[in-house]
């Protein structure tokens, strides 16, 4: 059990300026924040642990130091964002005081802070080694939709604290078959601590590259997923037309 308590638990937040469809993305202007900081803010209103924005761009860094966060660089040329953060949590606590680590996409500039507690939930109430977020959807553009992540999830009884389940699989394939919503994956993780340097130091796997989905080495290294089902799925911004809609909802 992790016991995730905010004296325990750190939020880390990769981001870096490189993005193919809306260049210099972290910095876009939101109601006069840059996106990284609106993201940064979500974090400490959920108040679940300290915050720290792994930058892979000094810009990066400087906005949100410039607006009273904390930041620490990280190599530009690391893979992928568990990276990112598991290199930043190396250099922030070498004598290994956090246990429970969040990994906050830095794109969610209008995540709800409560789903950020709730992603910790997993590690106990299923003791998995890594716990993310599902949304139910009976919606047939969703279930086809290749850009929208599905899990497979073994769902357990329903109690008090929620529902919860373990992750069988994730695709971008309309599954499982037969009638019923699908569950469409929202990409933010909670991490036991070792379960995180573990996962670092595994080279990508074969699901993984063929469905570019980078939880699936976890599994196939038997590593357990687990996943508490929620109500609203975060507005994720990678186009123009997404960031103005992020700039409506939070003006």
């Amino acid at each position: 059990m992790t016991g995730a308590t905010s004296s325990n638990c750190v939020i880390v937040i990769p981001s870096r300026l490189a993005s193919m469809r809306l260049p210099n993305k972290p910095l876009a202007d939101i109601c006069g924040l840059p996106m990284i900081v609106h993201v940064w803010k979500r974090a400490m209103e959920a108040d679940a642990g300290r915050v720290v924005v792994a930058a892979g761009d000094q810009a990066i860094a400087d906005a949100v130091m410039d607006h009273g966060g904390e930041a620490i660089m990280t190599d530009p040329n690391l893979p992928s964002g568990s990276d990112r953060i598991t290199q930043a949590l190396a250099r922030i606590d070498p004598e290994r005081h956090y246990q429970a680590i969040v990994n906050l996409q830095g794109d969610l500039p209008t995540i709800d802070p409560a789903l950020i507690k709730t992603v910790l939930k997993p590690l106990d109430h299923v003791d998995a080694d890594i716990g993310t977020l599902v949304v139910a959807t009976t919606d047939p553009k969703e279930r086809d939709d290749q850009s929208i992540v599905k899990a497979v999830v073994a769902f357990r009884d329903n109690d008090s604290r929620g529902i919860f389940g373990k992750a069988l699989y994730f695709t971008r394939a309309a599954a499982p078959a037969g009638p019923g919503p699908v569950f469409h994956h929202i990409g933010i993780y909670a991490y036991r601590r070792a379960a995180l340097e573990r996962f670092a130091a595994l080279p990508p796997s074969p699901l993984e590259r063929r469905e570019k989905l980078e939880q699936l080495r976890a599994l196939e290294h038997d590593m357990t997923i687990g996943v508490a089902r929620v109500d609203t799925v975060p507005l994720g911004v990678d186009t123009p037309v997404q960031l103005n809609e992020a700039r409506r909802l939070l003006g």
